[in-house]
């Protein structure tokens, strides 16, 4: 398998077909794997440690130094509790080699339920790394108190806070937070084609992450395919791609988004 080419779209097997990826040969992977038992996607699913645990073994051979993981996960709730699978999977990229650079919440509004607790409102999405991250392009976005002079607090040897004077004026521009509200009306896409899919992959999500962790002419693997989100934005980010998906109906309406890119 050539990796040179600008999109390379593998059906099959994530853990048969990422055998073919060379050692060390992808920047960054922009995924969201299944969360426990919610979908069956196609009666295609068997899923459980046997499997995400050779995934994220398979993901730190393929990754190259300083390269990144964006893995986007939440958890089932049994027997009311949650099953804490998405922390599993998290302390094992570790025992893999992985850093934690960061556990980021994709803030979403999802529809009310009865059950006894707050309304879930949010899930991970982790940054795995391998050693230093080599690229990170921040997202900037407007400071609220943009041209205000800068302030602060400090505490002395009691248990006072008291102010002081920073210096300068706050910037015009600051880095945008750990934690991503997205809109995601018709799920996140105007691709019709994409709804036939049940977990669609927000496309400012997937290229959010892209330009903040790669660059132009970088790989971008997606093991888990689906609809292709991930394909598309890094097809539009001037980046190379390489996508996985079992299903043939998915990986068809994938096919078809990312070629009308």
């Amino acid at each position: 398998m050539e990796l040179n080419n600008e999109c390379t779209l593998l059906m099959g097997d994530c853990l048969e077909r990422m055998k073919e990826i060379p050692d060390g040969s992808v920047d960054l992977t922009v995924t969201s794997p299944p969360y426990d038992n919610l979908r069956t996607y196609k009666d295609s699913l068997a899923w459980g440690e046997h499997v995400w645990k050779p995934v994220l073994q398979e993901l730190f051979r393929v990754t190259k130094a300083g390269g990144v993981v964006v893995w986007v996960v939440g958890d089932a709730t049994i027997k009311c509790s949650e099953t804490g699978t998405s922390f599993k999977q998290a302390l094992y990229a570790m025992e893999c080699g992985f850093n934690l650079h960061d556990t980021m919440i994709y803030r979403k509004e999802t529809p009310p339920k009865t059950h006894k607790r707050y309304e879930q409102q949010f899930e991970y999405m982790f940054v795995f790394t391998k050693g230093a991250p080599s690229t990170f392009n921040g997202i900037l976005i407007d400071s609220k108190n943009a041209g205000r002079k800068r302030t602060g607090t400090m505490r002395q040897d009691g248990d006072d806070l008291t102010s002081r004077n920073a210096g300068g004026v706050v910037a015009e521009k600051k880095l945008k937070g750990n934690v991503w509200e997205i809109i995601c009306a018709n799920g996140g896409t105007k691709d019709k084609s994409a709804n036939k899919h049940p977990a669609i992959f927000p496309e400012k999500l997937a290229n959010d992450h892209i330009i903040s962790w790669s660059n132009e002419g970088d790989t971008v693997l997606d093991p888990f395919m689906g609809s292709g989100t991930t394909g598309k934005m890094a097809k539009m980010n001037n980046r190379d791609f390489i996508g996985i998906e079992k299903v043939e109906e998915y990986f068809k309406i994938a096919q078809d988004r990312i070629s009308a890119t």
